[in-house]
């Protein structure tokens, strides 16, 4: 019996850039007639997606399930890690949170039985679909962690997947990141890697042709593609991401700050090509200056980056910008921060809040997610009178539990939820609905209110960036396509044209 129709995409670090490819090769496939399912075993990531079900998982398989056009499900990233501190991270099996574990814990307590779980969770897939793209972590070759794999070679392995090395040749140093990673690998695990692909390339190709020749000279892979820098449009999951963020001038300036654990940063990118409008990440202690909005994000260790505003004197900042009218808004659990208290699951550790929202928080030791969609059935506040009736759709994720004080004012809600709230006193708002500004009409109701006090005439819903996804999804496959020798990438992948 021959190895399983599909491709396993690892690369020579992080961030080479396999998760777009894995996307677009998602979107190539479903184009040409396969039923397919994206997989990543173990997702280490701070940007989350809730499944229909209730299950969290990375935003990254959620993204490659739609390009294949199937519904994300929890057995596409069985694995999710959180990070909560240095050491610590939030352990989602299945897309429930199991518990907070150190990196020693989970590999001395967990591995054997998250092992067994990615098994369950491949052979599920490859049952029910046609071709699995699978996607590695980090780098093919981390010899320290050899032993307790489960998202490399081991998914090869179990799933017998060919693997496709991924190098990125903008960080520079790619011919030794390709020869040096596949000397590391065993000789079972280099004869199971059928080719490369450079990524990431600016410049001629033509010039480049001597690099492919030595690639495949000496190594004996062949080189599948070299891919330009694409500018794709299409949200990415790793923090890596907001330091390549370059802020575009605008009149108004929305500055984000980049807390220690930011998490779900996702939440702000519709601001970023609003006209006018800069979005600008406030990082590491700069100060935040004099913006028309501040936003605080969702974090996966409330306390701990409470603490850090404190420490790094945002707590004076902020308490002078909202005196002088300025709005600030808590996402997720940055809502808990702007609070009067925020108290841990054990009831006992806490700290006092920013005091900007009178709301006391205290972090739920079983944290629960669900998608909600529906219309808007109340909303408080002139500027969001307009919004009852307004269809509304994001993601729950609770992790805290909210107690609100008499100084809180309901503003929108949705299943009898309060998706946004702030302040009857100071211009401070919260919600814990994820992706809330993907909502044009609450985009909008925002955005002009921002607008009209800095004297600026409102947009209309004509004047937002229009983002289609099924067309970013297909442009990223056209352009992919064209640099990917597709059949011979078939050939190894066990498919031909008779196959779709």
């Amino acid at each position: 019996m021959g190895r399983k129709k599909g491709i396993m995409f690892q690369g020579t670090s992080s961030d080479v850039g396999k998760t777009i490819l894995c996307t677009a090769l998602c979107r190539i496939l479903k184009q040409d007639g396969y039923h397919v399912a994206p997989f990543k075993a173990q997702n280490m990531t701070l940007n989350s997606y809730v499944t229909i079900q209730g299950d969290e998982i990375g935003i990254a398989q959620a993204l490659q399930a739609e390009a294949a056009g199937v519904m994300p499900a929890v057995e596409m990233n069985p694995i999710l890690l959180k990070p909560k501190a240095d050491m610590e991270a939030q352990v989602v099996v299945l897309g429930k949170p199991l518990k907070d574990m150190t990196a020693k814990g989970y590999r001395r307590d967990y591995l054997p039985k998250a092992r067994q779980i990615v098994k369950e969770c491949l052979e599920k897939l490859q049952t029910e679909y046609e071709v699995l793209v699978a996607e590695g972590a980090g780098s093919a070759a981390e010899v320290n962690l050899r032993d307790g794999d489960i998202v490399n070679m081991a998914v090869a392995e179990m799933a017998d997947l060919p693997v496709v090395l991924v190098a990125d040749i903008d960080r520079g140093g790619v011919f030794a990141s390709i020869v040096g990673t596949l000397d590391l690998l065993t000789p079972e695990e280099r004869n199971r890697v059928v080719g490369l692909v450079i990524n990431k390339f600016r410049g001629d190709p033509d010039l480049f042709r001597s690099g492919i020749d030595f690639l495949e000279e000496r190594t004996g892979k062949p080189v599948l593609g070299v891919i330009p820098y694409l500018e794709h449009g299409i949200a990415e999951e790793d923090s890596a991401s907001i330091s390549r963020h370059r802020a575009q001038a605008g009149a108004l300036e929305i500055a984000v700050i980049q807390l220690p654990r930011i998490a779900n940063f996702g939440d702000v990118h519709p601001l970023d090509h609003l006209p006018d409008m800069t979005l600008r990440y406030v990082r590491n202690g700069e100060p935040i200056g004099y913006p028309a909005a501040v936003i605080v994000p969702d974090t996966t260790n409330p306390l701990g980056d409470l603490a850090y505003l404190k420490e790094k004197g945002y707590q004076a900042e902020l308490e002078k910008l909202v005196a002088e009218g300025v709005p600030v808004m808590g996402i997720g659990a940055g809502c808990y921060l702007l609070g009067n208290k925020l108290t841990g699951s054990d009831g006992l550790t806490g700290m006092e809040g920013m005091n900007l929202l009178d709301l006391n928080t205290t972090i739920t030791a079983d944290p629960s997610a669900r998608r909600l969609t529906g219309k808007i059935t109340a909303a408080g506040g002139k500027q969001w009178e307009e919004q009852v009736g307004t269809e509304v759709q994001g993601y729950y994720l609770q992790s805290g539990n909210l107690e609100f004080g008499s100084g809180i004012e309901v503003l929108l809600e949705l299943e009898g939820k309060p998706v946004l709230f702030g302040s009857s006193e100071r211009p401070v708002l919260g919600t814990q609905l994820h992706q809330l500004f993907y909502n044009r009409e609450v985009l909008l109701a925002w955005v002009n209110d921002l607008r009209r006090y800095h004297g600026l005439a409102p947009l209309e819903a004509q004047d937002l960036p229009y983002h289609n996804q099924e067309q970013s999804f297909d442009q990223l496959a056209a352009e992919v396509r064209k640099h990917l020798n597709m059949p011979l990438l078939y050939q190894l992948m066990g498919l031909s044209p008779s196959d779709s």
